[in-house]
């Protein structure tokens, strides 16, 4: 088997982040790549046999991770990386020596880091090697599927030195009778039957209740494995670890018929509302048993999954029996809550679980569970982290990945609640993607929504007090903070788009729903090239720091080019049918408010001071009096819209900074309707794209039921009472 960490053609750490980030961006799949090579196809001439060479490894990587400008000394060094293979039959290390790489070798070694269930990968590396479709692999052959294995464990961090044993000890079992070669049949039991191999291949869910879901991880102090009670040694990542219950094992150990996962659902009707501690051995070295009160030592205790109690082994029937979920039993649902039904009894796909189980959930009184929707492609890894941390608080049952079937499958498990709440962790478009989804669902009562800002901008959260980004706090603080929250009403518009001429082509519309706001002209026009340059060169826009580097300069750029200059003679606005004068100023920008946040924080509308003994103004359709729009103020839950008009960049980043309070307020107003009479670009909540003229409706749609947190409150000894 091959050493990842050979001298000659290894690549560092900084070569395995910088493809890691490349990866991260493409949507394509090797197997639909791989065919552009094979007799027929569009790179054929690069192939000869199985190899290919320089040029064709170079456009392999263009093509599949979507990149134009590949950086080509490190398209060598990649090169080079799969030239340097051990343990190959004579015929193909000749081939390879003739200047090119194994093609199967770079397919195999890259879908094993794609998405992707593990059978469908060990399926397709079997039969990358296959090539007589004889449905047999000799050892050597195997031997190559390994060495890339090793590879990509190497790529992800994991201390190889013990993973290749484990490794070792699947191919014994897999060939059983000595033959010297594997069928599909033996190389998928194998395969799937090893733990650490299924955490490699990407195993994400489990098959059934009370399986473990497996994580690779690096402790930062001594840890002892659960099963032998050896301590995990090594640099890198030492062993597994249990997302939801944080088992911990060695990666040799898990193989080794470990304690069972905690249960998310009960069996029967007859389990239901039965509450009980569900115990998991777990490290409680220097914590006080909460029984007898007496230190408990390295692995002689135990933890309960849902009240986190921790008691000695010998006190495990000396307390009470029954579980209260502790501190966070407001949000968790626990097992006792959610129990299977028959095919019979429920015929909605939608109530199919991934690991084929069909469950209801029973309310428990007096409590409001939570249910997690995590978009795990947002904030970089933020998103991931987030999704794991919530599995091990809560029920893993009421935690949903979006990239796994969007909001359906969470908001259909929950219908029959009328009490619960729902935690949104992504960016303003994915709360505005959950939003729709509750439209769509046609539940009993629309539940109210919380926030957890991820990645950068976060408009929506900001307004609702939960800040502009996560970063990396207790999430248990998180869960307080929604249990203090209060329900507020918020907006939603609706926004059709009738182009002058059907033919003239344009960009699509992003949405057909405004939840934060509508602009067309300068600000727009920056997020267009911004939105723009990331498709076209995504690893460019891969941190908070350099994208802020990279909008700072299409800023910079369209103050010197103006390229909305002169805007008001480029378009008409009614509210409620009554034209507004724009002619009194000159205007780059226009932008159409329900919050009052806007490019990660601007208050364009600007703070309201009503003079003492002013009236207040009586609600209207619209109001366009400069003196009554001095004192009105902004409210999500009004019905109403507020126009602003921009100068320009300069002024874009004055309200910014603070240097100016705000944009030129043009009018309040419950309906719009804006003319077009040239290609303008225009963004609705942050998607932006090029629209040729056009007719603009938009209209008050429904409200969503959200959750604003508490104020926060004041620190400092200047604020003490």
């Amino acid at each position: 088997m091959a050493s990842s960490d050979d001298s000659e053609g290894s690549l560092t750490p900084v070569d395995f982040i910088q493809l890691q980030q490349y990866m991260e961006y493409s949507t394509l799949r090797v197997k639909d790549v791989i065919k552009e090579f094979h007799s027929g196809g569009r790179l054929a001439q690069h192939s000869f046999g199985e190899c290919v060479d320089a040029a064709g490894f170079c456009l392999f990587l263009k093509t599949y991770l979507e990149v134009d400008d590949f950086p080509e000394d490190f398209c060598q060094r990649l090169f080079r990386y799969f030239q340097h293979v051990e343990h190959v039959s004579s015929t193909k290390s000749s081939q390879a020596k003739g200047g090119g790489v194994y093609l199967p070798d770079v397919s195999c070694y890259f879908s094993i880091l794609e998405d992707g269930q593990p059978r469908e990968k060990l399926e397709f590396t079997f039969k990358l090697y296959d090539k007589d479709n004889n449905g047999l692999l000799d050892s050597s052959e195997v031997d190559r599927i390994i060495t890339q294995m090793m590879r990509a464990a190497d790529y992800l961090g994991w201390d190889v030195t013990e993973l290749r044993p484990v490794l070792q000890d699947m191919m014994t079992a897999i060939d059983v009778d000595d033959s010297g070669t594997v069928t599909l049949e033996e190389w998928l039991k194998g395969g799937m039957n090893n733990v650490p191999l299924l955490v490699l291949l990407g195993l994400k869910m489990t098959e059934r209740d009370g399986q473990h879901i497996w994580r690779m991880k690096h402790f930062n102090k001594p840890t002892y494995c659960s099963v032998c009670q050896g301590m995990l040694l090594g640099l890198g990542k030492q062993g597994l670890c249990c997302t939801c219950c944080k088992y911990t094992v060695h990666s040799q150990c898990a193989n080794k018929n470990p304690e069972p996962c905690a249960r998310t659902f009960v069996k029967s009707k007859n389990e239901i509302g039965m509450s009980a501690h569900n115990w998991i051995r777990t490290d409680c070295s220097s914590t006080k048993c909460q029984v007898c009160h007496k230190k408990i030592k390295t692995l002689a205790g135990r933890h309960c999954v849902w009240c986190q109690e921790m008691r000695h082994d010998e006190c495990l029937l000396s307390g009470v029996s029954t579980c209260d979920c502790g501190t966070l039993r407001d949000h968790i649902l626990p097992p006792w809550a959610i129990y299977a039904v028959s095919k019979e009894e429920d015929t909605s796909l939608l109530s199919v679980t991934p690991d084929g189980h069909i469950l209801q959930i029973v309310p428990i009184p007096n409590t409001h569970p939570l249910l997690v929707f995590v978009n795990p492609k947002s904030g970089g890894k933020q998103g991931e982290r987030v999704l794991r941390k919530f599995q091990y608080l809560l029920n893993p049952r009421q935690v949903y990945n979006l990239s796994n079937g969007g909001p359906a499958p969470g908001l259909h498990l929950f219908r029959n609640l009328h009490e619960y709440r729902i935690l949104a962790c992504g960016g303003d478009g994915t709360v505005g993607w959950l939003l729709d989804a509750i439209d769509k669902a046609d539940l009993q009562v629309h539940p109210p929504v919380a926030v957890l800002p991820l990645g950068t901008g976060n408009d929506l959260a900001r307004c609702l007090r939960w800040g502009g980004g996560y970063e990396g706090s207790d999430l248990r603080e998180i869960l307080k903070e929604i249990e203090g929250s209060e329900l507020v009403p918020m907006d939603r518009w609706s926004i059709q788009v009738i182009p002058d001429d059907p033919q003239e082509a344009g960009d699509p519309v992003p949405y057909e729903i405004i939840n934060n706001y509508f602009s067309v002209g300068v600000d727009a026009s920056i997020a267009h090239r911004f939105h723009s340059m990331r498709e076209k060169h995504p690893q460019r826009f891969n941190s908070r720091m350099k994208n802020k580097l990279w909008y700072f300069e299409f800023a910079t750029s369209e103050t010197i080019s103006a390229s909305c200059k002169k805007l008001t003679e480029c378009l008409v606005i009614e509210c409620c049918g009554k034209r507004l004068d724009m002619s009194s100023v000159s205007l780059e920008g226009i932008a159409v408010l329900n919050i009052p946040s806007m490019h990660g924080g601007s208050n364009l509308w600007g703070e309201s001071k009503k003079p003492n003994g002013v009236p207040d103004v009586e609600p209207s359709d619209v109001i366009t009096d400069p003196e009554l729009l001095k004192i009105i103020s902004q409210d999500m839950s009004d019905k109403r819209l507020e126009v602003v008009g921009l100068e320009g960049v300069i002024e874009m980043g004055q309200i910014y900074t603070g240097l100016k309070s705000a944009g030129h307020r043009m009018a309040q107003t419950s309906q719009i309707t804006i003319r077009t009479m040239k290609a303008l670009p225009m963004q609705i909540d942050g998607e932006p794209w090029m629209q040729p003229p056009c007719t603009i409706h938009i209209t008050h749609k429904n409200q969503a039921n959200m959750l604003m947190a508490a104020p926060a409150k004041p620190s400092g000894f200047f604020h003490l009472k």
